[in-house]
C-alpha cells in the first residue's frame, strides 16, 4: 500500500469521530457533500481531516432546516467556484426552510386544537369519574353497535 495522508479513516473511524451514522455518511458522500480520498486497495472508503470540516458544515446547515438535496446545490455552487451565487442560494433554501417550518407550526396547531377539544369533550373520562365515551362505544365490548 502506498503512502497515505496521516489521519486518514474508513468510514467507521470516521462515524465514530463524528457520531454521525454510517448510512447517512454514505449517502452524504453519494451526493458529493464530502471531501474524501477515494479508496484503499481493499476498496474501503477513504477520508481525512477534511471531511469533518464538511460534516460541520452540513451539520450546521441541516440544524437550519436545510435538506440534503438543498444542501447539494449549494455545495454545487461552491465546488463550482461561484462563491458569490452561493449566497442568494442559501438566502432562498432559507426562505424555502422558513415556509416549511411555518407550515409544520399551522400543522402542529390544528392538531393541539384537536387535542383541547378532545379533552373538552371527554374531561370526566380523562379525570377517571367516569368511563371514557371514545372506548365505551367498542361494539365488540357491548358499546353501540356499528351499521351494517
Amino acid at each position: 500500500m502506498g503512502a497515505q495522508p496521516a489521519n486518514v479513516m474508513t468510514i467507521g473511524q470516521l462515524a465514530r469521530r463524528s457520531s454521525v451514522p454510517v448510512k447517512r455518511l454514505r449517502e452524504c458522500e453519494r451526493l458529493g457533500l464530502l471531501y474524501t480520498l477515494g479508496r484503499s486497495e481493499s476498496n474501503y472508503r477513504l477520508f481525512d481531516e477534511s471531511t469533518l470540516w464538511c460534516l460541520r458544515v452540513i451539520a450546521t446547515l441541516r440544524s437550519l432546516g436545510l435538506t440534503l438535496k438543498e444542501i447539494q446545490k449549494i455545495s454545487g455552487i461552491y465546488c463550482g467556484g461561484a462563491r458569490g451565487a452561493i449566497g442568494l442560494e442559501l438566502k432562498a433554501g432559507l426562505a424555502d426552510a422558513s415556509r416549511r417550518i411555518e407550515a409544520r407550526i399551522r400543522d402542529l396547531e390544528e392538531v393541539q386544537g384537536r387535542i383541547e377539544a378532545f379533552q373538552a369533550k371527554y374531561a370526566s373520562g380523562l379525570e377517571g369519574r367516569d368511563e371514557l365515551a371514545l372506548y365505551a362505544q367498542d361494539p365488540r365490548r357491548g358499546g353501540v353497535r356499528a351499521a351494517s
